[in-house]
């Protein structure tokens, strides 16, 4: 099972993740705001995952880490 973990106070709500997201299981927690203001990156659903790292691919500040 793949697991995706966040750096949530890292993460400037940019989006390309959630875009990148062939399986649309991450979303901008509009329910929390991190440390530099914004909303950041979480995924919904862990096990729908399948580890194809596009997410970590796309974000601009390496704040996701995906493992198998």
């Amino acid at each position: 099972m793949a697991k995706v973990t966040f750096a949530t106070d890292l993460c400037k709500g940019c989006g390309l993740c959630v875009a990148a997201c062939p399986k649309k299981i991450i979303e901008l927690a509009k329910d929390q705001i991190n440390k530099k203001g914004h909303s950041p990156a979480r995924i919904t659903e862990q096990d729908k995952c399948i580890a194809c790292a596009f997410c970590a691919t796309m974000c601009p500040d390496c704040v996701i880490t995906v493992e198998k």
